[in-house]
């Protein structure tokens, strides 16, 4: 009988081990990125795993297209790199189905220059680096719009391309690129549009190095950064808790740190830098 009981006993805490292993493995979630830059990711790597036992691997790429078929491929289970207009778009073309989680931030796109100071400037006949794609391509034309240089077709929405514009006064002679080749091509160009992120990699703080800065408006929310899933996975329950974790005071902080308040929190409750709203 007492070999029984200590047979039970040993079977009991065989059980609880079991148990106990059970509730602290962690669970692994792969995260896509975009740029070298990171702060609030690597803070949430290790908040998580701490407080919730979810290990982040943050996977980077290069540009923005790449997360998105990584995510549609399950080489990643989430991606925090982009516009939701972009992503839509790319969506679109090749039939993908990547899906808002939730937003993260708005990162205002800028005009940069190394030969001048201001857009009163610019020379007539000057040469304009802008994105190749479709998205970042029409927000850097309708933002060089909203500086008075061109007009576009208004009937194609947030969406013009080269071929769209109606009016062009100083003769602007448009280079399209790769969104990761703008700031490189500050050297070979008047002017460049480069997006947010591609500047800071570039070692430029927008909001202090621009010669023009987007405006933020209500006009600006197809440009608000989005953490995407795939279609299937919008309830589950690891996804969602990253994304609260995201969306807290505390990385707040750190993205307004980082950016030298260049990148705007735009989640619900989000607190704004000054001068700032949704």
């Amino acid at each position: 009988m007492k070999k029984y009981f200590r047979l039970l006993a040993i079977a009991l805490v065989a059980l609880v081990l079991a148990a106990c292993g059970q509730t602290e493995e962690t669970t692994k979630v792969k995260v896509g990125l975009v740029g070298d830059k990171a702060d609030q990711w690597e803070y949430l790597q290790e908040v998580l795993l701490e407080e919730e036992n979810i290990e982040l691997e943050l996977v980077k790429f290069t540009d923005y297209r790449q997360p998105i078929e990584a995510l549609q491929d399950g080489s990643i289970d989430m991606h925090a790199a982009l516009t939701e207009i972009y992503m839509d778009s790319i969506n679109e073309e090749a039939g993908y189905t990547n899906t808002t989680l939730g937003y993260t931030t708005l990162n205002p796109m800028g005009v940069f220059s190394e030969k001048i100071e201001s857009l009163d400037d610019l020379a007539d006949n000057a040469t304009v680096a802008i994105p190749d794609d479709v998205s970042n391509g029409s927000r850097a034309l309708l933002l060089l719009q909203t500086a008075g240089l061109i007009e576009v077709d208004p009937s194609k929405g947030n969406l013009p391309t080269v071929s769209d514009i109606t009016s062009n006064p100083k003769n602007l002679q448009f280079e399209e690129m790769a969104s990761n080749q703008t700031a490189r091509a500050l050297g070979d160009v008047d002017i460049s549009v480069i997006n947010n992120d591609m500047a800071t990699d570039a070692g430029y703080i927008p909001t202090q190095d621009a010669i023009f800065l987007e405006p933020v408006a209500d006009t600006s929310k197809p440009y608000y950064n989005v953490i995407a899933v795939q279609e299937d996975q919008t309830e589950n329950e690891t996804y969602k808790t990253i994304l609260e974790y995201y969306q807290t005071d505390e990385v707040a902080a750190i993205i307004d740190e980082m950016s030298a308040g260049s990148s705007i929190p735009v989640w619900d409750g989000a607190p704004q830098p000054s001068g700032t709203s949704n």
